[in-house]
């Protein structure tokens, strides 16, 4: 019975297998790979993916977006029509702020266009027709890190645009032990992710190819190396020197 069984599967194989290889083909053009938005945003100068394991395509932020609302920021609310509602609210760590008669709304990453709406939708409840406006009264500074084989390493305000190189001067320049071939530019791209960019900046310089000196975003971090000589050890054990020599 077994061997009957295998010989008719053979015999069917031959017949079917032209159209299973033609449908095969028809699965593999409709399931092509999809391209890693990952690498999609770094191509296209996305400067975060929101992280969201449900969305299959995550929603991404361009360069120059409006500024997203962030824990600390304080916010002044202006009532038009009804000022005893007037008042100034601090986002919480949670990303929450406590609302006059209303309680708490979670306002961190929302745009004040968002936020506008959202109070207007919250005060709709007790109010006929709210007239609200929002003033950013204090936020978070955009900063920068410079980081490794600096003068002064640390982390420093983001004004006006700044590039790798100024980035580096204003950190006290570079040290005797400083890599400049490899300095690092790290970028978070999301939540999970960090994009890491290596510049060669002493080529940079020397050939005056400054088209190349990237623009600093906020939270950019710049790492300077340490060069190859300056990882050798000051002191070693005299075992490990092997045919080590005095010269006289």
């Amino acid at each position: 019975m077994v061997s009957r069984i295998m010989v008719l599967v053979l015999a069917v194989l031959p017949v079917g297998s032209g159209a299973w290889a033609a449908a095969q083909g028809q699965s593999d053009k409709g399931t092509a790979p999809q391209p890693d938005p990952a690498m999609q945003a770094l191509a296209h100068g996305v400067d975060h993916i929101d992280a969201t394991d449900a969305a299959p395509v995550p929603a991404l932020d361009r360069r120059n977006s409006r500024y997203r609302i962030a824990s600390e920021d304080v916010l002044d609310l202006q009532f038009q029509s009804t000022p005893e509602f007037n008042q100034t609210v601090t986002v919480e760590p949670d990303g929450y702020i406590t609302l006059r008669e209303i309680g708490d709304v979670k306002v961190e990453g929302d745009t004040l266009p968002e936020l506008r709406r959202t109070l207007q939708s919250a005060y709709e409840k007790i109010l006929a027709n709210p007239d609200i406006s929002v003033d950013l009264k204090d936020f978070q500074r955009p900063y920068f890190m410079v980081l490794g084989q600096v003068g002064r390493p640390g982390k420093y305000d983001l004004r006006g645009v700044t590039t790798v190189s100024e980035a580096v001067a204003m950190a006290g320049g570079f040290t005797n032990q400083s890599k400049h071939s490899q300095v690092l530019l790290f970028r978070r791209v999301n939540d999970r992710w960090t994009s890491v960019t290596k510049i060669d900046l002493k080529h940079m310089l020397n050939s005056r190819h400054l088209s190349e000196d990237s623009s600093l975003r906020s939270g950019d971090m710049v790492y300077v190396p340490q060069n190859t000589i300056s990882k050798v050890k000051t002191w070693v054990p005299t075992p490990t020197m092997g045919t080590y020599e005095t010269i006289p």
